[in-house]
């Protein structure tokens, strides 16, 4: 129940987030356009900078909506004990002072973090360092991450 309600609110935020660099795709694209962009000189490159800028808001609006395609498609799997982590895992991660993290494993948007009465999430992806060393991992074993620019272990509490 938990994860439907994460990736419910993360395609939201996608969602929201989308229509925010779409927004502002097309307002850069005009203001490229705009006759009072045209250079007076050979110097002047405000048209070509608003272009890129044009650009890179449009490029970042479809790469949100790969994203929003992959967590449509995403179908959440089921975690028994004992199970590895892959894909749509909810990993709780418990380091040598007690201090716990909780990741979603997702297929994209890594580094969104989500609110959570139980504390916060963050969505890592397989492609991340650490969501690279989780795969396959399951409750009880170990993994090395990173905190704060300091190599840390941690111990796999839960997979669900």
């Amino acid at each position: 129940m938990i994860k439907q309600h994460l990736v419910a609110t993360i395609i939201a935020r996608l969602e929201a987030d989308l229509a925010l660099f779409t927004a502002a795709a097309l307002h850069a694209h005009a203001a490229a356009t705009h006759e009072e962009c045209q250079p007076d000189n050979k110097y002047d490159t405000t048209a070509l900078e608003a272009s890129y800028v044009a650009q890179g808001q449009a490029n970042r609006a479809q790469e949100i909506r790969q994203s929003l395609e992959a967590y449509r498609s995403l179908e959440l799997q089921e975690f028994d004990a004992g199970a590895p982590v892959r894909l749509s895992a909810l990993v709780t991660l418990e380091d040598e002072t007690g201090r716990t993290r909780r990741l979603f494993i997702g297929p994209q948007a890594g580094g969104m973090k989500l609110a959570d009465p139980a504390g916060e999430i963050v969505v890592i992806t397989p492609a991340s360092p650490l969501g690279n060393r989780l795969l396959g991992l399951a409750a009880g074993d170990e993994v090395q991450g990173v905190d704060a620019g300091k190599g840390k272990l941690y111990t796999i509490v839960a997979v669900t």
